[in-house]
């Protein structure tokens, strides 16, 4: 195997991805695989059908239940060396109407449970003595811009401010651990989509029309659009790469 081919090859990696079950979540678990890793998908409610990959139900924001399948994964498998952090919510009433219940569960699933996935990777590694790991957690363009709602004409789902926090605070603890962690040879990273295609559950028609007019490539983002950097991160091509955001939105976030 040549240097470059060597680079992007996850042969005999471990990888765990939250919110495996979902749009972004499959492809991402396809890709890892389709690049060598044994991948382990959670989530919090699994299909009928499990496919190849290997299925765990997971609630991320219930601390002992990501502690004790992380440490299951591990003993099954023998290591652990990438986390994809991809579990994520949102909710889409007017903010005047917001509940507290609403807002409350996106700030435990965004931002908690980002924080007990990190949290027990991290404990578990070091219970392992294992020598490296790296960390990718799915931010969000919105978590660095705020959304044009004049795209929004015929498309309820309206982009939250809680969403839109909390993905700013996963982006700043991607930092923040990048920082920490940098002595125990872990890399923290993070991938922010911009608005993502949805081809099973079509966003309006004047939407993708109005958002694409906003991005500077003309279009709304695919999921393969993300693997690329997430692959990237996840392998030794990125061995000197940490506490990053890759924005991918098409040029959006530029003007």
């Amino acid at each position: 195997m040549n240097y470059i081919d060597n680079l992007f090859n996850l042969n005999g990696k471990i990888a765990l991805v939250t919110g495996a079950c979902g749009q972004l979540g499959s492809a991402i678990c396809k890709s890892l695989q389709q690049a060598g890793a044994k991948v382990v998908g959670t989530d919090i409610k699994l299909p009928a059908e499990d496919g190849d990959i290997d299925l765990k139900e997971l609630d991320i924001t219930n601390k002992a239940d990501v502690e004790s399948t992380f440490k299951a994964v591990h003993d099954k498998y023998g290591s652990l060396d990438v986390l994809i952090n991809n579990a994520g919510v949102s909710t889409f009433e007017k903010f005047e109407e917001r509940p507290e219940e609403s807002f409350d569960w996106v700030m435990d699933v965004n931002l908690k449970g980002t924080f007990f996935c990190i949290q027990s990777y991290v404990n578990l590694l070091d219970q392992q003595k294992q020598e490296s790991g790296a960390i990718v957690n799915i931010g969000s363009v919105f978590g660095v811009v705020s959304p044009d709602f004049r795209n929004y004409v015929d498309l309820d789902r309206k982009n939250s401010e809680v969403y839109g926090a909390t993905k700013a605070g996963v982006i700043h603890m991607t930092k923040y651990f990048a920082v920490h962690l940098a002595e125990r040879n872990i890399r923290v990273n993070a991938v922010s989509p911009g608005g993502i295609f949805n081809p099973e559950n079509p966003q309006g028609e004047n939407f993708i029309k109005n958002y694409s007019d906003r991005v500077p490539m003309g279009r709304m983002a695919n999921d393969e659009d993300m693997l690329g950097a997430i692959l990237y991160l996840s392998g030794d091509a990125a061995k000197y790469t940490t506490g990053q955001n890759i924005v991918i939105d098409g040029g959006m976030s530029s003007w």
